[in-house]
């Protein structure tokens, strides 16, 4: 058995103090023997798509900016692969909400970027976000990992992408308001992490902003639909312990995917 972390917390205006606290987050993981772990969506701002219409743009980063470089170095510093998420420039100056994924070895093994974008009361994300063009699946320390940003996980799609492509856990950072249905959510990603034969983790944001509340209840489910950890609404890292050979025995037993219809599958249609 190995260890997954989800790391639920409130952000700062101030990207040094988000750093700082990813630091401390990433060390509380790393020594209660957690081998993966994934922060909330936009983990070094504010969740500036709140307002509609704003400027970000301090908060935009390029590859080499030092930031990203800090978490690539946290992550070979505690042995753990991290699913990291900020907002990202790339060098034609579009800007995603997008998650640096690093290897347990501080590699940055890609940019996983949001491909579908929200835009109403709350969630302002056209504004601000370019869409991304897929689902990045990469080969870890801690197993195949996928990646599907916050609202990508409503588009079922998203995770069946994922799974097609031989994940085993699959990450999602997100932003959810105190009050949205948390319930539901939770709901939601025990039945992808079901339906694809995954272990799938929702890291959330908690705290307050400004005047807006984010509920936390980060979820991690397991391959079998299972609720394996639930965290409350304040700051928490959140564990499971997993077992990839147990994953793919249960994707065995089940053979949703090895029996989907040819032509139902991404790469066969036009």
């Amino acid at each position: 058995m190995t260890r997954l972390a989800a790391l639920q917390h409130a952000m700062s205006p101030d990207i040094a103090v988000n750093l700082a606290t990813a630091e401390r987050m990433l060390a509380t993981a790393s020594q209660q023997g957690a081998k993966l772990a994934v922060f909330p969506e936009v983990q070094l701002s504010p969740f500036f798509p709140v307002r509609a219409g704003g400027d970000a743009s301090r908060y935009a980063m390029q590859k080499d900016d030092p930031a990203i470089t800090a978490l690539g170095e946290m992550a070979r510093k505690h042995r753990i692969v991290t699913v990291a998420n900020i907002y990202f420039q790339g060098r034609d100056g579009e800007r995603f909400d997008a998650s640096p994924v690093f290897d347990a070895d501080g590699t940055l093994l890609g940019i996983s970027k949001m491909v579908h974008i929200a835009h109403f009361e709350k969630f302002w994300e056209k504004d601000y976000y370019a869409s991304g063009s897929g689902f990045d699946v990469y080969d870890t320390a801690a197993g195949k990992l996928g990646i599907v940003i916050c609202y990508d996980r409503h588009f079922p799609e998203s995770y069946r992408a994922c799974a097609l492509q031989g994940a085993e856990i699959i990450a999602t950072p997100t932003c959810n308001l105190a009050g949205e249905p948390l319930d539901l959510f939770a709901w939601e990603m025990r039945v992808l992490a079901m339906q694809n034969s995954v272990y799938s983790i929702l890291a959330n944001r908690c705290g307050v902003e400004d005047d807006t509340g984010y509920g936390g209840h980060s979820v991690i489910a397991g391959p079998d639909g299972s609720l394996l950890a639930e965290a409350g609404d304040g700051e928490t890292v959140l564990f499971a312990d997993y077992d990839l050979s147990e994953r793919a025995e249960i994707a065995r037993q089940r053979r949703w995917l090895a029996e989907l219809k040819p032509w139902l599958r991404p790469e066969t249609r036009g």
